[in-house]
């Protein structure tokens, strides 16, 4: 079995394709068929198709197989997609545009018990001792802003995010940054950047509680694309 790269694989799988599959609306073989013309496994076949799906080069239909070129009108975009080939990069500009208007909202209509709830995860937040438990306090704290929103598509909105941030190219960002970083890094500047979320959104003020969370996101996109370059971490 070959060790493909990913890009390489991607390479190849579209070279695959134009011979199996020529026409739009072709039927490309099954995943099986596809690992064994690649040499390859069929994690690295599913990549592929996940990606070149995300493109428009192919699409599936659950129980009549994959496509050549783009969906019909009407067929919806698969979760499983947007889960398993969205980027860590694409995955933070997401955030960037959408948890800091929910911070925004969360300042709008936040109560004094909603703030001390918030305030109770950032404690818990400055409590952690180990990786994992710092990414699970992470979590809890952007899913409270969004309940204190008040606005369950937002909750599931940021729970459909955390479950991508768990997805294996997101995890080994984060992995290799927190590594590099520390929990120390969790338990000071990241908690007192939640904590300053959370004091905006007490003094109920929409437009600070939006920039910090801005501020909050960007120091974490910041660390995670000076781990993948190598100059370092953050000053």
């Amino acid at each position: 079995m070959t060790r493909w790269t990913k890009d390489a694989a991607l390479t190849r799988m579209r070279e695959l394709i134009e011979t199996a599959a020529p026409h739009p609306g072709d039927q490309l073989p099954t995943e099986r068929a596809l690992a064994s013309m690649l040499g390859s496994s069929r994690q690295t076949v599913r990549f592929a198709l996940a990606r070149l799906e995300t493109e428009g080069e192919v699409w599936r239909k659950v129980g009549k197989g994959t496509f050549r070129g783009r969906a019909p009108l009407g067929h919806p975009v698969r979760e499983t997609v947007l889960l398993h080939a969205v980027s860590p990069e694409q995955l933070m500009k997401a955030r960037l545009m959408i948890e800091p208007a929910i911070a925004a909202e969360a300042a709008r209509c936040a109560t004094r018990a909603d703030a001390r709830y918030l305030e109770k995860l950032v404690d818990a937040g400055r409590a952690v001792a180990t990786r994992s438990v710092a990414e699970a306090a992470d979590a809890r704290f952007h899913h409270g802003v969004a309940e204190v929103a008040a606005n369950p598509i937002l909750v599931g909105l940021l729970d459909h995010l955390a479950d991508a941030r768990r997805r294996a190219a997101w995890q080994r960002e984060w992995d290799q940054t927190y590594r590099r970083l520390g929990v120390g890094e969790f338990v000071g500047l990241h908690s007192e950047q939640h904590s300053q979320v959370v004091q905006n959104i007490f003094d109920r003020d929409p437009d600070s509680a939006e920039r910090s969370m801005r501020d909050h996101l960007e120091t974490i996109a910041t660390a995670m694309r000076r781990g993948s370059d190598g100059t370092g971490v953050l000053p």
